[in-house]
Parts: C-alpha cells; structure tokens; sequence
C-alpha cells in the first residue's frame, strides 16, 4: 500500500461567536434589573469602567418635556447612529486608538427631557412592617402563659407558614420540645386565640370554625355548614344544603354570607412580600397626530473610559513589568468598549422594535385594547430586517409606557381569530370582548361558555368555538358559570 500527500483547498462557512457578539446577545436579552446589576457588576471588575455624574457632564443632563418629543427623538437618534450594527469582527489585538475613543465613545447614555414639576415626587421614607411572627411573638409574651408554655407557643408559631397554617404536626412540636402531645394541644388551643383570627389552624376548616368561634346566635348553623358541607358550599349548590340541614334557605344563605366573608389565610397580611413595581423601558409619548418613542435610560449609570489610566499608561518605564501593565490596561479597555457599544446596540435595537409595534398597532393606541391586530414576531422582523430569535430576546422581559398604561412588549404579539365580513382580530380583543360580556351579565343568571359563543357571533361577527372560550376564560382567571352565580 503506498501513501501520498495531497494539499486541498476547501471553502466553507462558519458561525463563529465571538465574545464581544456573545457579551451583545447576552445584554439585549437581559431585564432592566438586570441590565444594571450586570453593569455594576462589570464596574467592580473593571477599574477603567467609571460613572458619569450630572455634576461631570451638566450639558447632557437636559429637562424632560414629553410634549416636546421630536426633539428628543432626534437627540436619540444620533446617540445610536454613532455605532453601527455589531458583527462580532475583531480579535481584541489592535492597538487601542485614545483620541478615536474619546470621539466615538463618550459617556454612554441615552437620555431625554423632563420638565420641573413634571416628574413625580418621591418620598424618601422607609415604613417598617411588622411581620407576622412578631405580630404573634408579641402577643405572646404578653399572654398569661408560664415559660413552658411560651416556649412551646414559640415553636408553633416558628411552624406557621405564610398564610398562617400550622405546617408542623403537633407530636413533632412536642418532641421538639420534650412535652407530652396533651401539652402542646392545649397550647395551640390558647395560640389560635390571638390575633389575626384562625391563625395556626391545620386546615381550612379548623380556620373557619376559629373565626366562627365569635359569632352569636348564627354560630351554630355556620358551624354546621363549615363542617359537613365544604364542597357544596364550593360549588354554590345552595339549596342542596339547605335540604340536609333542614333549614329554610334565607337562613342558609345568611350564614353563607358570613362564611364568605372569612379569611381564609389569615396570615397572609401581614405577609413580608413586596410588590414590585414595573419601571417601563420604552416610552410612547403622542405628538400632535404621531406618537414619538423615547427610550427610559433612568437609573442605569452612564459609562466611560477612565482617562487616568491613559495617563498611566503614557508614564510606563520600558521593561517585562511596565509591559505586563500595558498588556492589562489595554484588555480592560477593551473589555469596556465591548461593553459599551453592546450597550448602546440594545438600545438601539429595542428603539427599532418598538418603532415597528407602534408601527403596526397604530389602531390599538388610537383606539384601544378592541382594535390590537394579530402580530407575529416574524412581522417585525421583516419591518427591522432582523431575525426572529432577535426579536423574541428583544420583547423578553421589557416593558412600554403607553397612554394606554403599562404593556409587556409580548403582549403585542398574538395568534388571529376569524371575523366574517372583516377583518382577523387578535386573540387578546376576542378576550376582552369576552371580559366585557361577562362584565354585563345578570349575576343570578351568567352566561354558558356556548351562549357567550353566540354572543360573540352576533355581536361582533367572531367564530370561535365554545372550548376555546373556555380556554380564553381560564387565561383571564373567570370562574364557569356555575361557579360566578350569586344568590346575594
């Protein structure tokens, strides 16, 4: 068998992804939240990575004025051209051009006018709330109890979850604390008397019948309902109750009333959760017969180079010390200018995306939720001349402003229905007709699924059918027919 050596020349293509395309990708995809802590992150790692204040760069820090949009829309506009789209090319080796970056790269930061007295006012108070353990605690310690007693009622109320359940059982609480399980019964009897009440219940029954415990001459016949007849009173099945008590219906429906005025998780207020408000990425401001997009740069920090690193770059000695530092120096620089342009490539991005939703649900602002069009991320990313996968990392996790209120950017996008005798509508007006047809019926009489079909039909010309709307009121939380009848 005789070998041979042979050159080959092939050309082929490849995706190659760079860091700095990496880092881009990583950035649009990000939160707003995120965003910021990955930019504080990255100012920690990096000491060429500075802040800009206001008291820097006075010129830049303009007054907001939503009415005069055009004239931020520009400002931003020229902001972004700055940097033309990423591609990923380069290996980082270049030598570092200074002068070129302070002309290209300056303090990165999209910013727009707000008028004095526009803006909202905060208050910088901070309101202490008393979580439910401290709330149980302190009555606790000032109950007639002896410190056997405490000390277990703090093992109960260490078990309570957030709701105000008592998660534990009553033997592992009593072997916890080496009593006898007669002990902690009779502790957790004295533990449901505080406040809030049925706290420290085991279930929901044992939390109804604790909040009955205070009620007069009703008491005996809720308490009989709460522990025969849960799952009729689940089902509003009424009249079935009534007939095993043997009691007139008024009178069931009374002490009905009462149950469903209970709270079934009592804990839950004073539960440590926190409503996190949303911070909207993109602005939609109306302009005389336009609307104008004006992207929300509030609150993350506006970036640059440091120069005092150039400085000290400049007075390095020759010598393997000096060049290490050199070396060091100009990978940070880089680092920081990756970071930059992503940056100001993701605003860029997102102002495109939202140019083309504003673009292609002009209806829905101007008229509101009843006129959203059926969209698919394929449309903008025909409109932007981007991929698909780009804009579904845009729209991930971003918010706009509208006069309208606050939209996640998803909830432009939506499957259509078919109207006869005009147009598709998007799948989020059909639910909202739905909302509007539930919202106008007759309590003690409400609509089937199938009768809101033929509602819709008639009315708006909408065919769909009668699972759909089922489906369509699982999505908005809307309880069957069955369930939505009132007696009272």
């Amino acid at each position: 068998m005789a070998f041979e050596l042979k050159q080959n020349l092939k050309l082929s293509q490849q995706l190659i992804m760079t860091p700095q395309l990496q880092q881009a990708i990583k950035l649009l995809q990000l939160s707003r939240l995120e965003l910021v802590e990955t930019v504080n992150q990255e100012m920690e790692e990096n000491p060429l990575l500075e802040e800009v204040t206001s008291d820097e760069d006075p010129e830049t820090e303009s007054k907001i004025e939503p009415q005069e949009g055009d004239q931020t829309v520009q400002e931003e506009a020229k902001t972004l051209d700055r940097t033309g789209e990423l591609t990923g090319e380069g290996d980082g080796r270049e030598e570092f051009d200074w002068d070129n970056y302070l002309e290209d790269y300056g303090p990165m930061g999209v910013t727009y006018d707000r008028a004095e007295g526009t803006a909202p006012a905060w208050d910088n108070l901070l309101v202490g709330k008393s979580s439910l353990t401290d709330h149980l605690m302190w009555q606790l310690r000032l109950s007639p109890l002896n410190d056997d007693e405490k000390r277990v009622g703090e093992q109960i109320i260490g078990n309570l979850d957030q709701n105000g359940y008592l998660v534990a059982t009553l033997e592992e609480v009593a072997a916890q604390e080496r009593v006898e399980t007669d002990f902690v019964e009779g502790v957790l009897k004295k533990v449901q008397e505080l406040d809030p009440p049925g706290i420290a219940a085991r279930d929901l029954r044992e939390c109804l019948l604790i909040q009955a415990r205070t009620l007069g001459d009703v008491r005996t016949l809720v308490e009989k309902i709460i522990v025969g007849h849960l799952k009729d009173l689940e089902i509003k099945n009424y009249e079935q109750i009534a007939r095993k008590l043997k009691t007139p219906l008024d009178d069931v429906l009374a002490a009905i009333l009462i149950i469903t005025n209970m709270d079934p998780k009592p804990g839950s207020v004073y539960n440590e959760e926190r409503v996190q408000s949303i911070v909207p990425d993109v602005y939609v401001i109306r302009s005389g017969d336009d609307y104008k997009i004006v992207l929300n740069d509030d609150g993350l920090p506006r970036l640059r180079i440091s120069n005092f690193y150039r400085e000290v770059m400049s007075g390095m000695n020759a010598g393997e010390k000096a060049e290490n530092g050199r070396r060091y120096i100009k990978e940070r620089v880089q680092s920081a200018t990756w970071l930059i342009k992503s940056i100001q490539q993701r605003q860029k991005t997102i102002y495109r995306v939202s140019e083309s939703i504003v673009r292609h649900q002009r209806d829905f602002f101007d008229r509101g939720i009843g006129f959203l069009r059926p969209l698919i991320l394929r449309d903008i990313a025909d409109d932007v001349e981007m991929h698909e996968s780009t804009i579904s990392r845009v729209v991930t996790n971003k918010y706009m402003h509208t006069p309208r209120g606050i939209f996640e950017l998803k909830y432009f996008f939506g499957s259509s229905i078919h109207r006869s005798g005009g147009e598709d509508v998007a799948s989020k007006s059909v639910q909202e007709e739905i909302r509007k047809i539930i919202s106008e019926e007759n309590s003690r009489k409400p609509f089937s699924d199938q009768e809101i079909v033929e509602l819709l039909q008639k009315s708006s010309g909408i065919s769909i059918a009668r699972r759909t709307v089922a489906k369509y009121r699982e999505v908005m939380g809307v309880l069957p027919s069955s369930r939505r009848k009132k007696y009272f």
